[in-house]
């Protein structure tokens, strides 16, 4: 390899917020129209029910993403890469969305008692809750959700910070502190993403169980979020911006979403496997319902969409370092990833059989134009990559 010494330090890069005006106002009027449409199921009583199913649809994909990008974050500087350095920052700036989760997680608390069956059964109503009485009440239920926002929201609000101040005192001191913070925040994701899923999907039937669902969560997270990195670099890039970024690496964010694509596979198979081989009448009920009806067909979806068209597209070399096309297949994840919450989140509502709802659409288009307004701001706050970073030369010089 050579002298990484020798390599010009890049000039620092932020983003003109003239360029991204028209989006962050479309952004913004898309969030505040899908909103204000959703909120009406909230206030009317016979959409609530609805209401409640497709904003915790909406809600817990947008959050698994974020976590996912918490995760990467952690694990570059866990791991002392240098690859992912002029990239980081913009998982810095995802991640610090996350905060904002507890402003939309107030309609889920709102509408705990329909979307939870456990909510509303008082001591001896029925056996099976009263053994996880210890866990599955209100009080613990609250507790938990603010300590998973408080907890992973500091993770990333320290780990952006000392990233930024690094750019002005360029103090490697700093990339220490990170480093500690990654190894600390990595299981924090972990506990996070499993305990939360555990809350508000797997809660969904306090009588279903699977000792592989937090890992099968992390693992459709994990994907999802490089795939939105991937987009997001595409898009500064096409506005001229992250020249120091090329298609060695891309060539590895796509080596990721491949790896990430086949370990969402074998979680899912293995959960489904087990569950299967069992037969254990309360693991069953979740796959009996989404095997049946329309949900068929999107879980049959999930297979090919999810894991073999990604699989058989990016085991080729090529398609991980042309950006455009690596693009198009991290939009088409982003999608199986949309498809994979809605089938775990919707079935507990339509249980008979696939019923799409305009609340559906609305609480996507509500909560991701808000976060799409704010994540611009971000971008627009700081430099668009690490300008200080000890590792940044031996990011430039990236080879695979």
């Amino acid at each position: 390899m050579s002298n990484t010494h020798d390599i010009p330090v890049p000039h620092p890069e932020k983003l003109d917020s003239k360029q991204f005006s028209s989006l962050k106002s479309l952004f913004l009027f898309a969030g505040g129209a899908g909103l204000l449409i959703s909120l009406i199921g909230l206030f009317v009583p016979s959409l609530r029910e609805q209401f409640a199913f497709s904003w915790l649809f909406g809600f817990s994909y947008f959050f698994t993403i974020c976590l996912g990008c918490i995760f990467w974050t952690c694990l570059h500087h866990a791991t002392d890469s240098d690859w992912s350095v002029v990239v980081r920052r913009q998982f810095e700036n995802l991640s610090s969305l996350v905060p904002y989760f507890a402003l939309f997680f107030i309609p889920i608390l709102i509408c705990a008692g329909i979307l939870f069956k456990w909510w509303n059964l008082s001591p001896g109503d029925d056996p099976l809750l009263d053994g996880k009485s210890g866990f599955l009440n209100k009080p613990f239920f609250i507790i938990r959700a603010v300590l998973y926002f408080a907890v992973l929201s500091a993770f990333a609000f320290y780990l952006k910070k000392h990233s930024t101040l690094q750019d002005s005192d360029g103090n490697v001191s700093r990339s220490f502190s990170m480093r500690k913070l990654g190894v600390g925040g990595i299981p924090a994701v972990a506990l996070g993403i499993t305990f939360s899923g555990i809350d508000w999907l797997m809660g969904l039937n306090y009588h279903w169980f699977s000792t592989m669902w937090g890992v099968y969560l992390f693992a459709g997270a994990a994907g999802s979020s490089m795939s939105l990195l991937v987009l997001l670099i595409t898009a500064l890039k096409a506005r001229g911006y992250l020249k120091v970024v090329n298609a060695e690496h891309y060539h590895t964010m796509g080596k990721f979403m491949f790896a990430f694509s086949v370990f969402w596979a074998y979680i899912g198979f293995s959960q489904y496997m087990l569950i299967w081989y069992a037969n254990i009448p309360e693991e069953t009920t979740y796959y009996i319902t989404r095997n049946t009806g329309g949900w068929w067909y999107l879980s049959v979806l999930l297979v090919v969409g999810r894991f073999l068209l990604p699989f058989a597209v990016l085991l080729l070399q090529w398609s991980k370092k042309a950006p455009k096309f690596l693009s198009v297949v991290a939009i088409w994840i982003l999608v199986m990833q949309l498809v994979d919450i809605y089938v775990v989140v919707l079935p507990a509502l339509h249980g008979e059989g696939l019923s799409p709802s305009i609340f559906d659409f609305t609480s996507l288009v509500g909560i991701g134009g808000i976060l799409g307004w704010i994540l611009i701001r971000k971008v627009e706050s700081s430099n668009l990559f690490p300008t200080k970073d000890p590792r940044l030369a031996a990011s430039l010089k990236l080879t695979n």
